[in-house]
């Protein structure tokens, strides 16, 4: 796995590129971060798809080389300014995608992207804003909809793995995700966990009031449901 600077609007990102061994011409697998920014959670997904897969991983960053948040109230403070500037997210995730693009030995026309928490949000907003992916899925992701987009027409395949008990993404915003897709004409899947909070794939996640709890269960199956995903897609 090797690290990757690359530049959006004169500002310098660092994302993380891993490709299988002695493969080319490689379908390609994005992943945006969660709160806290690009960070080990990733990378480890990153070198599962690589190594499980047999897919190209790059890990974006949406935040800035070595903008990275460890208490919550640092997590906030670069999270909330993009969720409120949904039209610099997308810009950001765009330029992430182009980098990722551009990695030796990926088949850039097939490309796919995905997310965990504020990650799950960014790649909604991928197919959102039209992004050149085959398809997306958001890992106990965020679901507000992007304020800039209200009427956005989706062709990306979309998969959703959301645990049941997520406190940030309530039944009701579960309603409201699975209207927003129909609406967009999306073809779209959402796998509900039972018994999930948030975080569920995040090892070492145990913040039962805060709702962010790692579960082997979901996290074993989500995986499965994205192989099957990625598969369809490539």
């Amino acid at each position: 796995m090797s690290a990757v600077d690359y530049e959006v609007d004169g500002k310098t990102y660092e994302g993380f590129f891993v490709r299988p061994a002695g493969k080319s011409n490689t379908p390609l697998v994005v992943i945006a971060h969660a709160w806290g920014g690009l960070g080990d959670n990733e990378k480890q997904k990153a070198q599962a798809i690589a190594d499980q897969l047999g897919y190209a991983a790059f890990a974006m960053d949406v935040y800035g080389k070595g903008k990275r948040g460890v208490s919550v109230e640092q997590c906030q403070a670069l999270m909330n300014p993009l969720v409120g500037d949904r039209a610099e997210l997308q810009k950001r995730l765009a330029g992430g995608l182009a980098a990722a693009k551009r990695q030796d030995g990926v088949n850039a026309a097939k490309t796919a992207a995905i997310g965990y928490c504020f990650g799950g949000l960014s790649v909604l907003d991928m197919a959102r804003a039209g992004h050149d992916v085959l398809g997306v899925c958001a890992f106990h992701g965020l679901f507000r909809p992007a304020e800039n987009l209200p009427s956005p027409k989706i062709k990306a395949k979309v998969l959703i793995e959301h645990g049941w008990q997520d406190p940030m993404a309530t039944p009701d915003d579960v309603l409201s995700i699975a209207k927003e897709m129909d609406g967009a004409g999306a073809d779209w899947q959402l796998h509900a966990h039972g018994q999930a909070m948030h975080a569920f794939t995040t090892l070492g996640a145990n913040d039962s009031a805060m709702g962010t709890v790692y579960s082997a269960d979901a996290d074993r199956r989500s995986f499965a449901s994205l192989t099957d995903f990625l598969a369809e897609l490539f």
